[in-house]
């Protein structure tokens, strides 16, 4: 009994022996099965593609803007009113000209007016003093009368003698002349001033139509032989081509 006793006791510690290696092989290979294995290939290409696009997409501070052209119908239409057409050009340094202009020819059609009333009123004024005067005159048998003249043209002769020069034909000329001068120069700026401002209308159009125009220095010739292709109307022929670049 004590020989199969220990018989047993050898037999269960050899198997014991045997059971380690084999069960640090089945881990080995639980191990194995349960590694992470990289992922398939549509997943891959997305990523892929999407760090390319993360890459080419500049910061928010560097985009670029897109390049201003004007559109000269655009350009016409804020012109009507004086001055906007060069705004949405963006030529600032031209307002300075175009409001200055304005103001110059609105002023010379206010002087021009005033003096034109002002002259036109005394030239009424002295015709009509003079008609009263002298049939005031005329009904009191010559004699000296007393008479109220108007002051819209005593005022431009305040040290004549007013009986003597309502009849002067000199100083009735002079206030007509007076008001067709003034009438014609106010005319003149009224005209000048919607000239100007169709010319405002033009430089608008202009400046929209040439803003990409290349205006540098640069002028150069190029002269280079050409063979122009023989065609059932024309021989084939060699000659030479002159191109001007400005």
């Amino acid at each position: 009994m004590a020989q199969a006793a220990v018989k047993i006791c050898v037999l269960l510690f050899s198997i014991c022996l045997s059971a380690f290696p084999l069960s640090s092989t089945a881990q080995e290979k639980i191990t194995d099965t349960l590694a992470i294995e990289p992922p398939d290939s549509l997943i891959h290409a997305v990523l892929t593609a999407a760090d390319s696009v993360a890459m080419q997409i500049p910061p928010p501070g560097l985009l670029s803007k897109e390049a201003f052209r004007p559109n000269s119908t655009k350009a016409v239409l804020w012109s009507f009113i004086p001055g906007m057409g060069q705004i949405y050009n963006r030529k600032y340094w031209k307002l300075p000209f175009v409001y200055g202009g304005f103001m110059g020819f609105m002023y010379a059609i206010t002087w021009n007016g005033k003096n034109y009333q002002d002259y036109w009123g005394a030239y009424q004024s002295i015709m009509a003093d003079a008609a009263a005067y002298n049939k005031l005159v005329s009904e009191s048998g010559g004699a000296d009368v007393e008479y109220e003249f108007n002051k819209a043209w005593t005022d431009f002769l305040p040290a004549a003698d007013h009986k003597s020069t309502v009849n002067n034909v000199n100083y009735q000329n002079l206030f007509k002349n007076r008001k067709d001068f003034f009438r014609r120069n106010r005319d003149l700026s009224i005209i000048l001033t919607v000239g100007f401002y169709f010319i405002c209308m033009i430089d608008a159009y202009v400046d929209a139509e040439l803003f990409d125009f290349d205006i540098s220095p640069d002028l150069s010739m190029r002269i280079e032989p050409v063979i122009s292709p023989l065609t059932r109307t024309n021989a084939q022929s060699i000659g030479v081509n002159c191109s001007i670049t400005f």
